[in-house]
Parts: structure tokens; sequence; C-alpha cells
């Protein structure tokens, strides 16, 4: 829940979470509002700042020597 509340997606919450589709993802949306809460009072929130992915230059190196776009 906090990884959609800093990025405003799902579709990138699915994919973080390394879902084969985002309606597994809805899943989990669609839980008691209660039990969410009672959650997420239990756990510290991470660090996540809105923003956009940027590949590290160790990623891209290897993707380029592979031949890989």
């Amino acid at each position: 829940m906090h990884t959609l509340e800093a990025t405003g997606d799902v579709r990138k919450v699915s994919l973080w979470l390394g879902h084969a589709s985002v309606q597994s993802t809805e899943i989990y949306l669609r839980a008691d509002p209660t039990e969410k809460l009672q959650m997420l009072t239990k756990t510290a929130a991470p660090m996540l700042t809105r923003g956009q992915f940027k590949a590290p230059d160790k990623l891209l190196a290897m993707l380029k020597e592979t031949g890989k776009p």
C-alpha cells in the first residue's frame, strides 16, 4: 500500500512485486480496509519518494555488451 501511495500506479507495484499480471496485484487492493489499516499501523512506512525509474549504469553497460537494446 505504501508503494502504491508513493507511485500512484498499480502497474508499477505489480511490476516491482513480480506479479504476472495487474489482476494479481488488484486482489490485494480489494482486501478489507480495516485489515489494511491495522497492518499499516503495525509497520513503518518505507522511505519512498515519487520519481521515475533510472536504470543503473552497470545494467546498461551489460545490456550493450550482450547486444540487447
